[in-house]
């Protein structure tokens, strides 16, 4: 397999799964990384090829747990948009 580093992990919520019926799959990518980047590496593990790569930035946010302050780290996802007859399984 090739050297990929830019896809971390899938991203899996109550609302990427409501995504998923409509063949939009979401995962974590590293803040470097970029749309083609992404969409070779999704060629590469799963063997499918994505019709459209978004990419959202995730900002920090301060937290406050047990009355002490924090800060969750943002990062960046990407939102990878399939043909209708594909399908990514994480299972």
């Amino acid at each position: 397999m090739a050297d990929i580093k830019t896809i971390k992990k899938p991203r899996i919520t109550e609302k990427v799964a409501l995504l998923a019926e409509k063949n939009i799959y979401t995962f974590e990518v590293s803040a470097n990384a970029t749309k083609n980047e992404i969409r070779k590496d999704i060629e590469a593990i799963y063997k499918i090829k994505p019709v459209k790569v978004n990419i959202v930035h995730i900002p920090k946010k301060t937290v406050i747990i047990r009355g002490k302050k924090g800060v969750k780290n943002g990062g960046k996802k990407a939102m990878v948009y399939l043909k209708k007859g594909d399908k990514i399984d994480f299972a």
